[in-house]
């Protein structure tokens, strides 16, 4: 069974602020870590927040000797969010200005849940910079049947059992695993209660980059099927199915995840 000790040691991070601007924003700060290798990852986390992708960000740095950027949505993890900022195309957008700021070019963007939806969002106003997409979890879309839970309606303990796959991370992770970190309140202001776009899966047909969806089998905040519809969608795409994991991957079965990303093949 995969561990925290997976990540022991790898942690070389520098934790950098880059002050951006958006017309319809206005000056919006940043937060990232950057694991400098190359070439260019951008890895975005989900509602549970920047410590549910830091520990994989690492390991991925490390193990392939790859750059690996890791932002903050602003909002999460204490950080300010620009009230203008209420969208997942403006985060996007921001990404995307981000990338653009550094001057990097030819990156695969990976988003777990609401990540993976602005991963989508960025190949779609694509500036030239995004090279392909992982959607890990990915939410975003409206598949028939097979509805988003509603994580503002449940408690801690019922938000885990829908998330992991092993009982022991519904109840208590590993000693030194990172905990999933909610908030809420920003979630709900990017995303909606809804946490989709009744146009996306439609707009995914417009995609023309490599792109990889990969899911956990356990995974009953978005289920399976609602990631083989997104994968269904996307012209060429390829879909993973992982086992032993739910709606976290990163945290319950990184090796195995880290197999995934790298067989990409964008690389």
């Amino acid at each position: 069974m995969e561990t925290s000790a997976t990540y022991q040691g790898l942690r070389s991070a520098r934790s950098r602020t880059a002050p951006l601007a958006l017309d319809e924003t206005g000056a919006v700060e940043v937060t990232y870590e950057e694991h400098d290798h190359a070439p260019a990852f951008l890895i975005l986390h989900g509602g549970g927040g920047p410590g549910t992708v830091s520990d994989f960000a690492a390991m991925f740095a490390a193990r392939k000797r790859v750059r690996v950027l890791a932002p903050t949505h602003p909002g999460f993890a204490d950080t300010s969010r620009p009230e203008a900022l209420a969208s997942v195309k403006g985060l996007a957008r921001l990404y995307l200005d981000l990338l653009e700021r550094l001057e990097l070019s030819d990156v695969t963007v990976i988003g777990n849940s609401i990540g993976g939806w602005i991963a989508a969002e960025m190949a779609l106003l694509n500036n030239g910079r995004v090279s392909g997409i992982i959607l890990i979890d990915a939410v975003g879309v409206i598949v028939p049947g097979h509805p988003i839970a509603d994580v503002s309606k449940l408690t801690p303990a019922q938000l885990a059992a829908l998330s992991f796959h092993r009982p022991e991370w519904r109840s208590a992770p590993p000693e030194g695993a990172p905990r999933p970190a909610p908030n809420l309140a920003a979630l709900a202001a990017y995303a909606g209660r809804e946490m989709a776009d009744p146009t996306l899966l439609s707009r995914l047909g417009e995609l023309d980059l490599p792109t990889h969806v990969i899911w956990g089998e356990s995974d009953r905040i978005v289920e399976p099927d609602y990631g083989r519809a997104i994968a269904s969608a996307i012209h060429g795409s390829k879909f993973t199915l992982l086992q032993g994991a739910g709606h976290f991957p990163q945290l319950e079965a990184p090796e195995q995840l880290l197999g995934a990303i790298w067989d990409l093949g964008a690389r």
